[in-house]
């Protein structure tokens, strides 16, 4: 092993080169900060090679497909099988065919200086790293030291699970050939989203949930629509059942997952998206009394609680599992960070410039089924846990006539939930096909506190799906 001769000093250092870290090291470069960025493994991180790009590259066409084969006069001309074998190449460009090349050029490109190997604290403000080769490189930071080292897939300790070889996200996004059948276990975004994309290109997929449905975090109906959607594909959904054991034979073969009913399934492979842990278990956390394996609890400029140096962004933090709000996240500990090296005073107010309001209360997400589901802030039930006196609304999306327009058939659903103390949104979620584009509307209403009496002034072109907003407010003024 090499050891670095002197520690390098840089104003900020980042560990962890995805869109987080590069976010990170964006802002604090644009404050005038020299800025240092660690990456173990490729620049660009989980989303853009095993997560957001490949998974959505992977997604498109099949929901292009589905919502062909629901217009009149093209339905008949899209009825056979996806090209899988282009669907998959698609997916290979969009992942950069996993290199890093533009990545890394874009960070030398706003001067940030990268760190090839593991980063590990050893002390306040001092990080050491290891490259691939064995040589160390020992940095100091002035001001402060991001971790953006995101999350890791979760595979729970059952009988036979090492040897059974099963996926994760990443070998669900990265695979290179349709297994025949997937055995996916866990009803969240990633197992829908996956059910979604093998089931479309050939596989036999059945999907196991715990619970009582899928999308347990968004409206019921959600997961409702999109099982139903998934079982009239071909899929195979059980609910209320847990895996106990997993068999697959020394040399190969076929998989086996034991239930806790008595039953068992068989398949090619077998997909675990049953959650997320910090990656933060070899991270040095130790030498600046934390604990290493455990998410960092930070304020809202994102500052790890306890310190006056250490931040924390993105998944690591626990605050909202979301690339885009991760690089959110991002902006806002950028920003902080160079506003306490030059001395400014902070705007922590509740949606200042320095903290990270929107992580309370205006998470956007879309999930990119078919139909897709897609939500911001909070549920009717978790309003009603925070004590607001609220409404639901609800109307049928079918009867909204851009909604029959985009498709013959079309099924889906809206509600607003209404906050009837202060009159503004508190969440809204949209299903149904086309939908993802129109959430960025809800999520404007929701984080600027728009009055429902000034949405009514709010007119949608007709004949477009977002005319729903117009029929929500109909409903809830009577």
């Amino acid at each position: 092993m090499t050891h670095a001769a002197e520690p390098v000093a840089y104003d900020v250092v980042v560990i962890g080169a995805g869109p987080v870290g590069e976010n990170v090291a964006d802002r604090a470069r644009a404050a005038g900060l020299t800025t240092a960025v660690v990456e173990s493994e490729l620049i660009g991180g989980e989303c853009s090679y095993w997560a957001c790009m490949p998974s959505k590259a992977l997604l498109r066409p099949v929901v292009a497909r589905a919502d062909a084969r629901r217009v009149p006069g093209l339905s008949g001309a899209v009825q056979g099988p996806l090209d899988a074998a282009a669907v998959l190449a698609h997916r290979d460009e969009y992942a950069s065919h996993w290199k890093d090349d533009g990545q890394a050029a874009w960070l030398d490109g706003i001067g940030a200086d990268v760190f090839r190997g593991h980063g590990r604290l050893t002390g306040p403000k001092q990080v050491t790293v290891t490259a691939p080769d064995g040589t160390e490189h020992r940095l100091t930071a002035r001001h402060a030291v991001a971790v953006c080292t995101g999350s890791r897939a979760v595979v729970p300790g059952l009988p036979g699970i090492a040897d059974a070889r099963p996926w994760t996200s990443r070998e669900a996004t990265s695979a290179k050939e349709v297994p025949g059948r997937l055995v996916v276990v866990g009803g969240g975004v990633v197992g829908v989203e996956m059910a979604t994309v093998w089931n479309a290109l050939g596989a036999k997929v059945t999907v196991l949930v715990r619970g009582k449905g899928l999308l347990p975090r968004m409206e019921p109906f959600a997961g409702e629509l999109v099982a139903e959607a998934l079982t009239e594909a071909g899929a195979e959904i059980r609910a209320g059942v847990s895996a106990t054991a997993v068999r697959r034979a020394a040399g190969g073969g076929p998989v086996t997952v034991e239930l806790d009913n008595g039953e068992s399934v068989e398949a090619d492979e077998v997909l675990f998206a049953t959650g997320r842990a910090p990656r933060t278990d070899d991270l040095g956390l130790e030498t600046v009394g934390l604990e290493p394996g455990s998410w960092l609890t930070v304020d809202d400029t994102c500052r790890v609680e306890g310190t006056d140096w250490l931040y924390a962004a993105g998944d690591v933090n626990h605050r909202a599992l979301l690339t885009h709000q991760g690089k959110y996240q991002a902006r806002i500990t950028g920003d902080a960070i160079g506003a306490r090296a030059q001395g400014k005073p902070l705007d922590t107010a509740r949606w200042g410039a320095h903290a990270a309001t929107a992580d309370h209360g205006a998470v956007p997400q879309v999930v990119f089924t078919d139909p897709e589901a897609a939500s911001v802030g909070l549920s009717l039930a978790e309003a009603e846990q925070a004590g607001h006196r609220v409404r639901a609304v609800d109307y049928d999306l079918a009867s909204v006539a851009g909604a029959g327009l985009y498709a013959d058939g079309y099924r889906g659903r809206a509600r607003m939930v209404v906050d009837l103390d202060r009159e503004v949104l508190l969440g809204v979620t949209f299903v149904g096909p086309g939908i993802g584009e129109l959430l960025h509307s809800a999520t404007m209403a929701v984080v600027g506190e728009i009055p429902v009496d000034r949405l009514w002034h709010v007119v949608p072109s007709y004949p477009t799906i977002s005319e729903v907003w117009l029929r929500l407010l109909e409903t809830y003024r009577g």
